[in-house]
């Protein structure tokens, strides 16, 4: 049965400027109207309702997320001291999404990461894609997952609120073979996890990679750069990619490079190192656990002020971890506040980026999907505080 949120948001200490009113402790959830989507120019269609989707745990973090894009809107998560910051980027009101940002508390997909100059074989047949970051593809294309609506339901489970996020992407969208049915699932535990599940199946052989791209501060969306954050990764070693970030096709070691986080060390302290254009982390990480069935570590963040935790744990065999190089300022986030180069980092778990055009990676990182499979993947991000 659902289980509305009346107001006590205030009570609680949180503060939205898309949800005034305060919620109730959890676990509880609400549907509520977010924006307006702009009819079509085609004319086929009017305007469309977007509803904003608020989840509470029992320890009183919240989640706030949307059907534009399945997007995570807010996350709320306590401090060594209990109190609250929402520690994710984004904007206050659907006009921020629809003007443009990249990718701020997104879904990538239908496959994730880049595709070398937008096209690749499949069957013998070789499928042109939209260069949406010249020569290639990036997320998805031109209109990916993250521009779309997608039909939201929420519930109560047994480990916490829910919600799961439906939609099938037709046969030749954005030039990807077959309609590829889709959901995207976000659970707020009761062990202060955010659980996001995927599931596809396909009517064509296709490919699919589906990846959660969130910009988290542990300090907080509006506490400036994130160069403090202490961050591991279970990963010894990387794909080195050119000056496009295509990877090259070969896996190589992080020992001796700028790129080694196999022991904590804070973002800032090897950022210039790691050189690119511009300077800053942007590579996907071979972990060491491979492929899993079931969610296991890839990293560990650290926000030493606050004592805020993140632990990243998936059944991905890649992590590509990037530090907001893009952010310029342009993007007046929540609050208006202008975000800016490394304040906020994504940990993406997926497969390899541009798997479909690297034949060797196959055993490692098989991003086709056929009719009759079903694509799983997980990714836990678990917030705790240092003892």
């Amino acid at each position: 049965m659902r289980r509305a949120l009346p107001a006590l948001f205030a009570a609680l200490g949180f503060a939205s400027a898309a949800t005034a009113q305060p919620a109730k402790t959890g676990p509880a959830f609400e549907e509520t109207k977010y924006g307006i989507l702009p009819a079509p120019k085609d004319g086929k269609k009017g305007p469309t309702s977007v509803s904003q989707y608020t989840l509470i745990n029992k320890n009183n973090l919240v989640l706030k997320c949307i059907d534009y894009g399945a997007i995570i809107t807010e996350l709320h998560v306590p401090d060594k001291d209990g109190k609250f910051a929402d520690v994710v980027l984004g904007f206050d009101k659907l006009e921020g999404y629809l003007a443009g940002h990249p990718y701020f508390g997104s879904n990538a997909g239908r496959c994730a990461n880049r595709i070398a100059n937008a096209k690749f074989q499949l069957e013998g047949k070789e499928y042109k894609l939209f260069a949406n970051n010249e020569p290639h593809t990036l997320h998805g294309g031109k209109e990916g997952f993250d521009k779309k609506v997608w039909q939201g339901k929420p519930t109560l489970t047994a480990t916490g609120p829910s919600v799961t996020f439906k939609r099938t992407s037709p046969d030749g969208e954005e030039g990807y073979p077959g309609a590829l049915a889709v959901e995207i699932t976000y659970t707020l535990t009761d062990n202060n996890e955010l659980v996001v599940d995927y599931r596809a199946t396909t009517n064509k052989t296709t490919i699919c990679n589906l990846a959660h791209h969130s910009y988290f501060n542990l300090a907080g969306h509006n506490a400036g750069d994130i160069k403090g954050h202490e961050v591991q990764i279970a990963a010894k070693n990387y794909t080195p990619a050119d000056g496009t970030l295509i990877p090259t096709g070969k896996i190589e070691p992080v020992a001796g490079t700028a790129f080694d986080f196999t022991k904590a060390k804070t973002i800032g302290s090897d950022l210039e190192k790691a050189g690119g254009k511009p300077v800053g982390f942007d590579l996907n990480y071979v972990l060491d656990k491979g492929t899993t069935k079931r969610p296991e570590l890839a990293a560990r963040v650290v926000e030493p002020k606050s004592g805020r935790v993140l632990e990243v744990l998936s059944t991905e065999p890649g992590l590509q971890f990037y530090t907001g190089n893009f952010l310029d300022g342009s993007n007046k986030g929540k609050a208006g506040v202008a975000y800016k180069q490394y304040n906020g980092f994504c940990m993406e778990p997926q497969k390899f980026p541009n798997s479909v055009n690297t034949p060797e990676w196959k055993d490692k990182s098989d991003v086709v999907l056929k009719p009759g499979d079903t694509y799983k993947q997980t990714t836990v991000y678990q917030f705790s505080v240092t003892k």
